[in-house]
C-alpha cells in the first residue's frame, strides 16, 4: 500500500536519527499534561522552587519546620512543576528560500530543507508527548495552526508542509510581531528562515518573542553558495522574491558580498546571544537530519542535559 505523499517529509533516515534524541525546553513552559520540561507554575515534583507563608487548608506535608522554628512562622515548601510543552515551529516561505544551489544535499531548496526540518520536530515533539503548532509566512502568515498533542496533528502539519510553495517578498519581522501576540502561553517557538532581512528589524521581533517569555530556538537556513560565493565569472541573478534581474561581475563582487553576509551574520549572532535566543546555522550541503540531530544535541548540553 503506497504512503501518502506528505510522509516523504519523513524520510528513514531522519525517523532513525530521531529516535535516539529528546528535546528538552531550558526554560520554563506553560504545559498541560505532567511531562517531562520544567512549568511555569509551581507542583510538587523533586525541584525545589521557594517557600511562601501557610494559609489555611495548605497541606501540612509541605510544611518546612525547619523554617519555621527559625522565624517563627509557618512556610511551605514550593516545587518546580514538570510539564509537557506547548511549542509553534515557524517556518519562512518567501522567495529567497526557493534557491537550490549546486552544493545542496538532495538537490533541496531552502524552502525545502526548511520543510523536512519542521516535519522532523513536529514528529519529534509529538511523539514524546508535547503540543505542537505550525506557521508559514511570506509578507504574511499563510498558515497558523494552534499547538495540539494530538498524534493527528503530525498529518496535519505534514499537509500544510506538502502544500507550501516560494512566495513572494517577505515580512519576516512583521510577521514574527504578529506570531508573538498570536502565541497565548508562554512556550517554545522554533524560528526556521534564511533570515535575510534587516538584522536590527529581526532581532527587534525576536525580542518581542523572549518578552512574552517564549523560549527562541532560531534555525538558520543558507544555500552552501550564499555562506562561500563561488561564482568567478560574470553572472545574471534574479532576485528570487522580486523577480528582477541584475548582471554583475561576480570575481570583482565576492570580497564585498562576503564581508557584508559576514557582517550581518555576526550582527544577528552578537544579538541573538545578548536575548538568549538559540541561533543556529545550517548549510544545506549537509543532510538535513544531521544537522537538526546536532543542533538538538547542542541545545540539549547547553541545558544541562548530557548527551
Amino acid at each position: 500500500m503506497a504512503l501518502p505523499g506528505y510522509m516523504k517529509w519523513l524520510p528513514d533516515a531522519a525517523l532513525r536519527k530521531l529516535a535516539r534524541i529528546e528535546f528538552l525546553a531550558h526554560g520554563a513552559v506553560d504545559g498541560f499534561i505532567a511531562g517531562r520540561h520544567k512549568s511555569a507554575r509551581k507542583g510538587a515534583s523533586a525541584e525545589f522552587a521557594e517557600h511562601r507563608a501557610y494559609v489555611a487548608g495548605d497541606d501540612p506535608r509541605t510544611l518546612d519546620w525547619r523554617l519555621a522554628a527559625r522565624r517563627q512562622r509557618l512556610y511551605v515548601k514550593q516545587y518546580v512543576d514538570e510539564t509537557n510543552l506547548r511549542a509553534t515551529i515557524v517556518l519562512d516561505a518567501s522567495g529567497s528560500m526557493g534557491y537550490r544551489g549546486r552544493a545542496a544535499a538532495g538537490g533541496l531548496s531552502k524552502l525545502e530543507y526548511g520543510q523536512y526540518v519542521a516535519a522532523s520536530l513536529a514528529y519529534l515533539l509529538v511523539n514524546q508527548q508535547d503540543a505542537v503548532g505550525f506557521a508559514s509566512y511570506d509578507t504574511a502568515v499563510r498558515d497558523f495552526v494552534p499547538a495540539k498533542a494530538e498524534p493527528s496533528q503530525v498529518r496535519c502539519i505534514l499537509e500544510r508542509l506538502d502544500a507550501l510553495k516560494p512566495g513572494g517578498e517577505t515580512d519576516m519581522a512583521g510577521v514574527l510581531h504578529e506570531i508573538a501576540e498570536r502565541i497565548p502561553r508562554r512556550s517554545v517557538v522554533f524560528v526556521v528562515s534564511d533570515f535575510f532581512a534587516d538584522a536590527k528589524e529581526l532581532l527587534r521581533a525576536l525580542h518581542h518573542l523572549r518578552f512574552r517569555r517564549h523560549e527562541v530556538i532560531a534555525i538558520q537556513v543558507c544555500d552552501h553558495d550564499e555562506l562561500t560565493f563561488p561564482f568567478e565569472r560574470a553572472c545574471r541573478f534574479e532576485d528570487l522574491e522580486t523577480r528582477q534581474f541584475i548582471d554583475v561581475d561576480a570575481r570583482a563582487l565576492r570580497k564585498d558580498y562576503l564581508a557584508r553576509i559576514g557582517a550581518h551574520f555576526a550582527e544577528l549572532s552578537r544579538g541573538c546571544g545578548e536575548m538568549r535566543v538559540t541561533h543556529e546555522r545550517v548549510d544545506t550541503s549537509r543532510p538535513f537530519h544531521e544537522a537538526l540531530a546536532d543542533i538538538l544535541v547542542r541545545y540539549r548540553r547547553a541545558a544541562g542535559g548530557g548527551r
